[in-house]
């Protein structure tokens, strides 16, 4: 399948089983329980060429085709239409309303497109982006909705010889400005293959009949990129989408979804089992069964095992098993997946001594920080090496951990430099220089052989010469404030201390605010003396959805450093 590619696979499903469904998109916009919109793979190859003709009549073989729709039917086709038409395809969101955004200014500045693919309702936020840059002719706005795409055209992409990037994937800029890492057909399929390996072992490494992936991750992440719409072509499997925004609005959709479909294989990050358990109501899954669920592939953050924990518990009533819940790492640069755990039980949580981990040794202790099992990594490989001497680490040692194989982009589009760097890293000592290694920038060790993450290098927090990841206070400051919570470190007086950004699900009436922070405030500083020895020089209470994150749910821990020393949070506590 590694000499495969996806305009292929779709001719194939479309030519062998041109009747049975292929997408369903769920529209929660205008129906309060969804309106279903289906396409079968007949059909599906069918638009896609239509569309794909559209595109050549304005790009090149090679030219990028920026994606400014939203989470739509529309978005699917424009994406696998920029397979089919030999481009390069760059998905991302709908710029923001009545505002300039500066990120979808700067993709489209680096990746110069010929062509921006958007719907009839957000062609006017748009038209603002299609200007010429450096001489060059100015984008053209494509409308899919507005087209014809009924009238049949002739597939002519298996006659040329297509570009070696499919598609640009833009990091979600959590710590640095966002760059286009370079995917190829070979690492979509590499991935797909280590995955279905991974996921898939109690089932002979075979999807079992049924499999239906669900989804409402946007189509911008790479995540809910290869979920959504290239892992079902290259599995054959029929995808039932929706809006990150239909979940947000009534997370229960998801769960309900999952009950309704017969094997369904899906994905989220670490919040969206939090929000879900507390949102989802048992009227909601009347009647429903959730013993049927594949996987739920838990990514995108590092995964605490507190959220597995109330998840689980949540829904065992309606048949829910735990060790569906599969705690996954991975990147943008190394296609979407690394590593796992065992499907055979539910996910392993340990405890380590938390002193330990600060100095960078993981040891087992009874009291300490749980930490979850991402299993025993095989494909692709991975290694935990010190940063600085780039020796590859004592076992239980946290260092960076280090990824090869074909999953493994070729590098980021127009950064040789930041290319080299992250890419192209050798192993000191290693006597086989002539493979490089992906330096993923995420701290970890590997004890006893299963994988544990830390958190992100950048992140990580010098307070009074010691190392403290973030997560773990985090997660310790949440357990108590019941909201997310961002723990950065701020200098002053050229010393490094503590800051805690925490959200508070209800903001308090004037006449309890005073007491009530005052309680938070006290647990909070207790429970963070107590697990990790240490005091916030500051705590910064706000109103639910104050701290950013990134597109995929990731807390932008840089800006708020950056809207911390700006004094720009508006605080409960003022």
């Amino acid at each position: 399948m590694l000499d495969s590619s996806i305009p292929a696979i779709l001719r194939e499903r479309a030519s062998l089983q041109p009747n049975d469904p292929a997408f369903t998109f769920i529209d929660y916009d205008h129906e309060w329980e969804g309106v279903e919109e289906t396409l079968t793979w007949g059909q599906l190859q069918q638009q896609v060429v239509a569309l794909a003709a559209e595109i050549r009549e304005h790009a090149q073989i090679g030219d990028r085709v920026v994606i400014l729709a939203p989470q739509s039917m529309s978005y699917v086709l424009g994406f696998l239409a920029s397979f089919e038409a030999n481009v390069i395809a760059v998905p991302l969101s709908t710029p923001m309303v009545g505002a300039h955004d500066e990120r979808v200014a700067a993709v489209v500045r680096d990746a110069q497109p010929t062509v921006l693919l958007t719907t009839a309702n957000t062609a006017a936020a748009v038209e603002p982006y299609a200007v010429s840059q450096d001489g060059r002719p100015a984008p053209t706005v494509i409308v899919v909705d507005e087209l014809d795409l009924s009238v049949r055209r002739r597939s002519t992409s298996r006659r040329e010889t297509p570009p070696e990037t499919a598609y640009l994937q833009y990091t979600s800029g959590s710590t640095r400005t966002p760059a286009g890492v370079m995917v190829t057909q070979r690492n979509l399929f590499a991935n797909f293959e280590q995955q279905v390996s991974a996921l898939l072992v109690e089932w002979g490494k075979v999807a079992p009949v049924g499999t239906t992936t669900v989804s409402w991750l946007p189509f911008y992440h790479d995540m809910g990129l290869i979920l959504g719409i290239c892992a079902p072509i290259m599995g054959g499997w029929p995808s039932v989408l929706m809006s990150p925004i239909a979940f947000l609005q009534r997370p229960a959709r998801w769960v309900q979804q999952l009950a309704k479909r017969d094997r369904a294989l899906t994905a989220g990050p670490n919040f969206a089992l939090d929000l879900v358990a507390a949102r989802t109501t048992d009227e909601d899954l009347a009647g429903l069964d959730l013993g049927n669920v594949l996987a739920i592939i838990c990514g995108a953050e590092r995964v605490q095992p507190v959220s597995v924990k109330r998840f689980t518990s949540r829904f065992a009533k309606f048949g829910f098993q735990g060790r569906v819940i599969r705690p996954s790492f991975g990147l943008a640069e190394a296609t979407l997946f690394v590593a796992t755990d065992d499907p055979a039980v539910a996910p392993v949580v340990v405890t380590f001594d938390t002193e330990k981990l600060t100095a960078g040794v993981a040891r087992r202790s009874t009291a300490g920080t749980d930490l979850i099992s991402y299993g025993v990594p095989s494909s692709p490989q991975i290694r935990i090496v010190d940063p600085d001497s780039r020796r590859e680490a004592p076992a239980a040692t946290i260092g960076e951990i280090w990824v090869r194989g074909d999953n493994v982009c070729v590098g980021y589009w127009n950064k040789p430099t930041e290319t080299e760097d992250t890419f192209g890293a050798t192993l000191d000592g290693d006597p086989d220089t002539a493979d490089t290694w992906l330096r993923t920038g995420d701290l970890g060790f590997v004890e006893g052989d299963e994988l544990f993450i830390i958190g992100r290098i950048k992140d990580l927090l010098i307070v009074r010469g010691r190392n403290h990841y973030p997560d773990d206070i985090e997660a310790t400051v949440g357990a108590v404030s019941n909201g997310r919570v961002a723990a950065i470190s701020v200098e002053e007086d050229a010393t490094e201390k503590l800051v805690a950004i925490v959200e508070l699900k209800e903001r308090p009436t004037p006449e309890e605010t005073q007491e009530r922070l005052a309680a938070v405030k006290r647990d909070v500083t207790s429970a963070i003396s107590t697990a990790h020895g240490i005091s916030a020089a500051d705590l910064v209470f706000v109103s639910r959805g104050s701290i950013p994150i990134t597109t995929s749910g990731k807390i932008r821990r840089q800006a708020c450093v950056d809207l911390y020393r700006q004094g720009r949070f508006v605080r409960l506590d003022a």
